[in-house]
């Protein structure tokens, strides 16, 4: 086997060459006078409703789009007056139809803006009418020369409004109220629209009143059912998200063998801390000198043995999974437990935790790796994040931490269902359970989360009737199954590669990922909702080692401009040929808007890796990847960019597929390999500017051949330093780093 290489270097920067031309109109466009004047009149509308209603400064409206539109051809003319569109956008959802989706996209602007927008429109009007005969395509309006010649300031209208309104009507179907179809029947977790306005007051004049304990931040409130209820029934524009407040855990089963205590264990000593936030742990287990505990619940809250089940047997997995389950050793040793009991098995509210988790962390930083497995027994909203979920996902772009959440259950007896919050947290690392034959368990439920972003993440053992799991619980062993006992050996493995080995979050996440795709590539939504990227290897070896034909390397770096680049890879060469075939991971952490509802991540990395083919640094990538393309000639709609190169997700894998007959490939120029890494914002702010990135590249040797050696050599002559991660040496520098020294 041949270990994993650590490659540090200097990364390039450097911002984008293109610069916005004038608007244009997509192949085969055609805007009419009659569809302006069907938009003229949407606008009108919703000037007349806004204008009747004192609960808002302003208006909100839903801009219907015919297509998944790029952040290029959303609104950039309509809503311009006094803001960016862009900058006025507080939300973002999917409308299906017969199988496709279409954006549905809200703002909320002045009804100055409303005004102006439609005086506007009426000048666009007129000059269809007059220069174009009532309208203008694609050929037409795209050619400079029938443009250029009209007299703009007749029409009191600039020529580039005059263009970008025309672009905005090719892509927009209608203008409207948002609609609400939320069905709840329980306290829930709500958030209104952005609307600059104090949520309290606005609830105060619909006779609803808050308190500041049910406030979790500006917009998000908890409401009870009557309070929902008023709310739905008089003012149901105004409420972006509303979920249930989850008291209901998903199912798992449980089966006692044992009441006897099982046996003894080593006292701890230096060994990494993982975070367990869960149900309540019992002190009377063997390994309880292992568990630091903190009961989070109010001591009026009765509880039960039933409430310290669960909690105590996640924890006796990451202390002594081994042990309890000697057909799983996964190499990785023992570990300690920082645990948190946060919730009974029965009564609960996912508001208080969300609020408890967040103070857990800002207090215990120290930890770095964080285990979650508890799960609603409801489904995920198609069209926003819970609540939980996004919580998970800001402290994990602002601290230096990882939750590795349980994918939930569903008992055997219902059908298949959506996974359930927080397992729809994006930068999470979320595990659905499979059974010894890498099958998904009877229990699995599936994602995708808002119809596109890859949830689960992995998958991994769990239990099945066939093969349960076997943990300690307060009365002693017993056998188990579901996705919260998969998820503790995945963050036993995370915690060995971050706090032992010393490897980022980032590059953590992504060998895991890497690992579970193997050279399969079986990246279809089929298998990736149910079993995410695939089934991590059960040896902690097998995600750091490699096999003795393949060169595993990782690099790690931070983004600050538009490009972030090193075409000095040093890819040893067989007769003038490069004889392999390679595949990359990337993983970042990404700033999430919630209000964005759809559109969630506000930052894109786009990841290019293979041979350089000029001094340009242009790169031939392994996966023909053209959406970033400095040039006209490459044009790629939103659809394609987001299924084919997973455009907004934080996780890209890219690779080549094991062929039978392969060639080797042509090499150019001067013999080096590139990576290059594009930064898109959806929002106009600079929310990617300094966002950590790491990536795993693999090269398969075809003859077998092993050249990691050849390839250390050329890069320590390239300004490369190379670091091999020799498991032993890292154990060796993590005992002795944490060794207390007592002075005398």
């Amino acid at each position: 086997m041949n270990e994993l290489l650590q490659l540090k270097g200097d990364f390039g920067q450097k911002s984008s060459k293109n610069r916005p031309g004038s608007p244009k109109l997509a192949a085969q466009k055609v805007v009419t006078v009659a569809h302006l004047n069907i938009l003229k009149d949407d606008l009108l509308e919703m000037k007349r409703f806004w204008s009747e209603q004192t609960l808002v400064p302003g208006a909100l409206v839903s801009v219907y789009y015919n297509k998944v539109v790029a952040k290029s051809n959303r609104l950039s003319g309509i809503f311009s007056k006094g803001k960016k569109p862009n900058d006025t956008i507080v939300g973002a959802k999917f409308n299906e139809q017969s199988g496709s989706f279409k954006h549905i996209i809200t703002h909320f602007v002045t009804i100055q803006s409303v005004s102006s927008s439609i005086d506007s429109i009426n000048r666009v009007i007129s000059i269809l009418n007059d220069q174009f005969d009532g309208s203008v395509d694609t050929e037409t309006f795209n050619d400079k020369k029938n443009i250029e010649g009209i007299q703009f300031e007749i029409y009191g209208i600039t020529k580039t409004l005059f263009q970008q309104i025309i672009v905005d009507a090719s892509y927009v179907e209608k203008f409207d109220v948002g609609t609400s179809d939320f069905d709840l029947e329980k306290q829930a977790i709500v958030t209104l629209y952005d609307t600059h306005t104090d949520t309290k007051e606005v609830l105060r004049k619909l006779g609803i009143r808050v308190s500041n304990d049910r406030i979790l931040d500006k917009q998000t409130v908890l409401l009870d059912k009557e309070y929902l209820k008023l709310l739905l029934d008089t003012a149901p524009y105004l409420v972006a998200m509303a979920v249930e407040d989850f008291s209901k855990l998903s199912p798992t089963n449980f089966e006692r063998t044992s009441d006897e205590s099982l046996m003894d264990i080593p006292s701890p000593k230096n060994e990494p801390t993982i975070g367990v936030i869960d149900t309540l742990f019992d002190n009377r287990v063997y390994f309880s000198e292992w568990v630091e505990t903190t009961k989070l619940i109010d001591d009026n809250i009765p509880v039960n043995s039933d409430d310290f089940r669960h909690g105590t047997a996640v924890c006796s997995i990451i202390v002594d999974g081994n042990r309890l389950n000697p057909s799983l050793d996964d190499g990785c040793g023992r570990f300690k437990v920082r645990h948190f009991g946060v919730a009974t098995a029965t009564a609960f509210s996912s508001f208080s935790i969300i609020r408890k988790i967040k103070e857990i962390i800002s207090q215990n930083r120290d930890i770095h790796v964080w285990n979650l497995s508890l799960g609603s027994n409801e489904e995920v909203n198609k069209n926003f994040i819970s609540a939980e979920g996004a919580m998970l996902d800001q402290i994990q772009f602002e601290y230096d931490v990882i939750f590795v959440i349980a994918g939930t259950n569903r008992r055997a007896t219902e059908p298949m269902k959506k996974i359930g919050a927080p397992a729809d947290s994006l930068n999470s690392v979320v595990v659905n359970s499979v059974g010894l034959n890498h099958e998904p368990a009877p229990y699995t439920r599936k994602g995708i989360v808002l119809s596109f972003f890859t949830k689960p993440d992995i998958s991994y053992y769990g239990g099945t009737r066939d093969d349960w799991m076997n943990v300690c619980e307060p009365l002693g062993e017993s056998r188990v199954s579901g996705t919260s006992f998969a998820a503790p050996w995945i963050s036993r493995k995370l915690s060995y590669l971050i706090d032992i080995i010393g490897l980022s979050k980032e590059v953590a996440k992504a060998l895991l990922i890497d690992s579970a795709i193997g050279w399969d590539n079986d990246v279809s939504t089929s298998s990736i909702e149910l079993k995410g990227y695939g089934v991590v290897p059960q040896k902690i070896d097998a995600v750091i080692k490699s096999e003795d034909r393949e060169i595993k390397f990782v690099v790690s770096g931070v983004s600050n401009q538009y490009d972030t680049f090193n075409y000095n890879f040093p890819v040893p060469t067989s007769e003038e040929k490069y004889p392999y075939i390679a595949k990359a991971t990337l993983c970042y952490f990404p700033k999430c808007s919630r209000n964005q509802g759809v559109d969630y991540t506000n930052t894109e990395l786009d990841l290019y890796f293979g041979r350089v083919k000029n001094d340009k640094g242009e790169i031939y990538t392994i996966n023909d990847n053209r959406q970033s393309m400095e040039m006209e000639e490459h044009p790629m709609y939103e659809e394609d960019a987001r299924s084919l190169f997973r455009k907004w997700d934080n996780v890209k894998h890219i690779g080549e597929k094991i062929k039978p007959k392969a060639r080797p490939k042509k090499v150019y120029g001067k013999n080096l390999w590139g990576l290059s890494i594009k930064t898109k914002e959806r929002l106009n702010a600079k929310d990617g500017e300094g966002i950590r990135f790491g990536v795993v590249v693999t090269l398969r040797e075809m003859g077998g051949v092993n050249r990691i050696e050849d390839f250390i050599f050329q890069c320590s002559f390239n300004n490369w330093v190379v670091n091999k991660i020799n498991v032993e040496e890292r154990i060796d520098v993590y005992e002795t780093a944490e060794e207390i020294i007592e002075w005398d």
